[in-house]
């Protein structure tokens, strides 16, 4: 009997540690860890905001993943992901909370709610904002999304270069041209 006792109280506590470990952390949780790796690598910051419902997302993800970029964003960045609007997809448990606030507080969502995913932002050590991903388009401030457009890849790169002042040109040439053929594919 004992046992048994033992075995259903391990996996009461086994549940709920899993039950809490499930649960994503607080924007602001995750951004000090970010502040606190990019300040010990002397490396800036690079800011996601995403969804599991969002196709470029996906396609951000999948760029980011591509060994030839992995190889330079880690040289340069610690990349940093925070989930938001979960609940257009029915699963509003996934958002790390906190993470829409920062995204309104970085520029991430338009006065009138319009919001644009992905939404990243460069930020040095300190998470100071040095660039995000909504430009300036015939006054109207818009977001790049995954980059596609000669323009977008430009802002995109610019963004990549602020962070990253020494970004070689070789470099930059093996981002813009992946990201090209990521439109392609």
């Amino acid at each position: 009997m004992r046992k048994l006792l033992l075995w259903v109280a391990f996996l009461v506590l086994t549940a709920v540690t899993a039950s809490a470990a499930a649960k994503p952390l607080k924007a602001d949780k995750v951004l000090a860890e970010a502040k606190t790796k990019a300040s010990e690598q002397h490396k800036a910051i690079f800011l996601i905001f995403g969804a599991s419902w969002c196709d470029a997302c996906h396609v951000l993800d999948s760029f980011l993943d591509r060994p030839e970029i992995r190889i330079i964003f880690d040289k340069y960045f610690v990349v940093t992901r925070l989930t938001v609007f979960e609940q257009i997809a029915g699963k509003p448990d996934l958002d790390n909370p906190g993470a829409d606030q920062l995204m309104l507080k970085l520029g991430g969502i338009a006065s009138n709610g319009e919001v644009g995913l992905p939404f990243f932002v460069v930020m040095d050590q300190k998470g100071s904002a040095l660039i995000t991903s909504v430009r300036p388009v015939k006054g109207k401030p818009t977001g790049i999304g995954f980059p596609q457009q000669p323009d977008e890849i430009a802002w995109f790169l610019d963004m990549l270069k602020h962070g990253a002042p020494s970004l070689t040109p070789e470099e930059a040439r093996v981002i813009e041209d992946r990201v090209r053929k990521q439109v392609e594919d």
